[in-house]
């Protein structure tokens, strides 16, 4: 009557396909960081890379990467999906997946409840209850300085101690 499912009819021929969506990394999200806006690429569930990833943003990764990870001044999360096994180098690793290979981050390693790491860490790690880590943690700080040996003739001047030495056996 007022001619509306002519208006609601589509045109005659085959229904058009939605544009595909590219398959690489995307920015998933923006947060704000002390005023500042911070983006985050995430990495897929299907995506699989072999390589060198290098870059200057924030990184999601919940598919899989073989290689080098760089990402020297931004935050890496290896989502409960991420499968890595990789030398990773960023300022803050936090996992939630799987990491096998060597994490150095210059702020922190954080595992979380159900995150995997099977290599060594530096220089500084959380691990939640339920996490999982084996291999070492170097704390040492560079360029820290060592303490250095009291000089004999310094030591000759302190104060003997009052307690009983235990003589020590051969």
């Amino acid at each position: 009557m007022w001619k509306r499912d002519e208006a609601v009819r589509p045109a005659s021929g085959p229904p058009q396909a939605p544009a595909p969506t590219p398959a690489g990394p995307s920015p998933v999200r923006q947060e704000a960081t002390h005023g500042m806006e911070r983006e985050i690429v995430n990495i897929g569930k299907s995506i699989v890379i072999k390589g060198e990833l290098n870059g200057s943003e924030d990184l999601t990764i919940e598919g899989q990467v073989e290689g080098t990870i760089q990402l020297r001044d931004h935050v890496l999360t290896i989502g409960p999906n991420g499968r890595i096994k990789a030398q990773v180098f960023a300022k803050s690793v936090v996992v939630l997946g799987e990491v096998t290979g060597n994490v150095t981050a210059t702020d922190k390693v954080d595992i979380r409840d159900n995150g995997s790491v099977d290599g060594d860490i530096s220089p500084r790690v959380a691990i939640a209850e339920g996490a999982h880590f084996r291999g070492s943690v170097d704390m040492q700080r560079k360029g820290a300085a060592q303490p250095a040996a009291k000089p004999v003739a310094a030591q000759a001047n302190t104060p003997q101690s009052t307690v009983p030495q235990v003589a020590q056996r051969a």
